[in-house]
């Protein structure tokens, strides 16, 4: 008997994550630890938004002594709540230097300040790009109502809209994914009402006509050529299951899988035996930092569903010159399955070039609702994986991007409660080196326990993305080109 007991053939499934609802309620992180989110040895950027956090605690009346250096800021919690001024905040920020901000954190107790935690703040030198872009939607399976994709400036908690759907019907938008973190070049799908990728390059919002055969019909996982004139994607045929007895509530897998590259300005494709064997599932393609690599993923073809818990997706690399026309023969393997018998999703290398990050789970390739998916990092000097357990939980690590530096990298997790993806940011230094990973700073410690929303696809960029939304809701409405 299957272990599946029901398949749904979401035509147009596509997801990092489901577009859909969901009837399950987080539990609230009180308790869990003395302060929230835990901020305690994380490494943050000096131009970070204040990292206010609430305090755990029976006793409403609380208060944080914060130290840089000889500066002493106190600070007196509202109903748990630490906030500190973003003046306030950045001055000690300044005052510090590179040396670490120390907190110490009081309850009251029978009328007397009592010392409930104490914790420090390492502040690095290295810049991070100023904001981030990502999807917010309800983490469910089949249905959906309101999404968008949004933005955030990370020096304060400013949010503001970069595309929401009910301009398009309340139809599913995904895969919004940055030219190289820039913002004024971006591309994101639409799916049921409206289907299509809308393309946002030069000044033009034009939407690509992706029916290029019986079988491409659409286009799926992108990675932008660092010269901006070519996009790698997978084309996948994705079905979606419910496990019936399995930590794992939900199952994503490919009926087939290919990668092709498009030519922008013909919007062609560029095809090759080697990235699209019947005989092979290939997908995740990212190009290196100078565009001569293309990295991958890829099994063996097998019966899905039924094979499902044995797939395992190895990675790879093949060399290519795509303004020469040229694709390599010879495919590289950077992890095989067979030797090291796991499964490797979202691939993303370094800036530099050195390193490339790839979230490990068990088996399958939509590691987002594995809950044993990590993030491991290779040397791609070495060939050696760096310890990244400093990263990882108990819960799924998934999706993940680098800064434009390679200094920083924003990846989603279900740490807090295993429902709800939240984007958590952590330095990586020279050597490979990660810190412990802070959650994304809200302005109450208490927003994620009240926010029923799951953060897709954080991405890094260097600039506010302008408003355009009544362009795209206009060019949505047609055929394509």
């Amino acid at each position: 008997m299957s272990y599946i007991y029901k398949i749904i053939g979401f035509f147009s499934l596509f997801l990092f994550i489901a577009c859909g609802g969901n009837e399950y309620k987080p539990s609230l992180s009180t308790g869990t630890t003395p302060i929230f989110p835990d901020y305690a040895d994380v490494t943050i950027p000096a131009t970070i938004a204040p990292l206010n956090f609430k305090v755990n605690s029976e006793s409403s009346k609380v208060k944080a002594v914060f130290q840089a250096k000889e500066v002493k800021l106190e600070v007196m919690g509202i109903d748990r709540e630490i906030m500190i001024a973003p003046q306030k905040w950045s001055n000690l920020i300044e005052n510090a230097g590179e040396k670490p901000i120390k907190i110490t954190v009081f309850v009251s107790k029978d009328g007397e300040w009592e010392e409930h935690y104490g914790f420090k703040i390492n502040i690095s030198k290295d810049p991070i790009d100023p904001y981030l872009v990502y999807r917010l939607i309800e983490p469910g399976y089949e249905l959906w109502h309101k999404m968008g994709i949004y933005q955030r400036n990370l020096s304060d908690f400013k949010e503001t809209v970069v595309y929401e759907n009910e301009n398009t019907g309340h139809n599913c938008v995904n895969c919004h994914t940055p030219n190289n973190r820039k913002p004024d070049e971006f591309l994101l799908h639409m799916r049921a009402k409206h289907g299509g990728t809308i393309l946002v390059k030069d000044g033009i919002v034009k939407k690509l006509n992706t029916n290029y055969s019986e079988k491409i019909k659409g286009l799926v996982y992108p990675s932008w050529h660092p010269n901006g004139e070519y996009i790698a994607f997978s084309v996948n045929d994705t079905k979606q299951t419910f496990h019936a007895n399995d930590s794992n509530r939900i199952e994503v897998f490919d009926l087939y899988s290919d990668i092709v590259i498009l030519d922008i300005k013909s919007n062609k494709l560029i095809t090759s035996e080697k990235l699209s064997a019947d005989s092979i599932f290939e997908t995740f393609p990212t190009f290196s930092p100078d565009g001569k690599k293309l990295f991958f993923c890829a099994a063996n073809a097998v019966a899905m569903p039924d094979s499902i818990m044995d797939i395992r997706y190895g990675l790879y690399a093949i060399d290519l010159d795509l303004q020469k026309g040229y694709i390599s023969n010879k495919i590289d393997t950077l992890y095989n399955p067979i030797t090291h018998p796991k499964s490797v999703s979202f691939p993303r290398v370094s800036p530099d070039g050195k390193y490339l990050m790839y979230t490990l789970s068990k088996y399958g390739n939509f590691s987002i609702w594995h809950r044993d998916a990590d993030l491991k990092l290779l040397d791609l000097t070495t060939g050696e994986d760096i310890d990244t357990s400093i990263l990882n939980s108990d819960e799924a690590e998934s999706y993940h991007t680098w800064s434009s530096n390679g200094r920083w990298i924003v990846f989603s997790s279900r740490r807090i409660d295993g429902l709800y993806t939240r984007p958590y940011i952590a330095h990586i230094d020279s050597n490979g080196v990660a810190s412990k990973p802070f959650l994304l700073p809200q302005e109450k410690g208490q927003y994620y326990d009240l926010f029923n929303k799951s953060y897709n696809i954080p991405e890094f960029i260097t600039g506010k993305i302008n408003r355009i939304d009544h362009k795209i809701r206009q060019i949505a409405q047609s055929k394509g080109e």
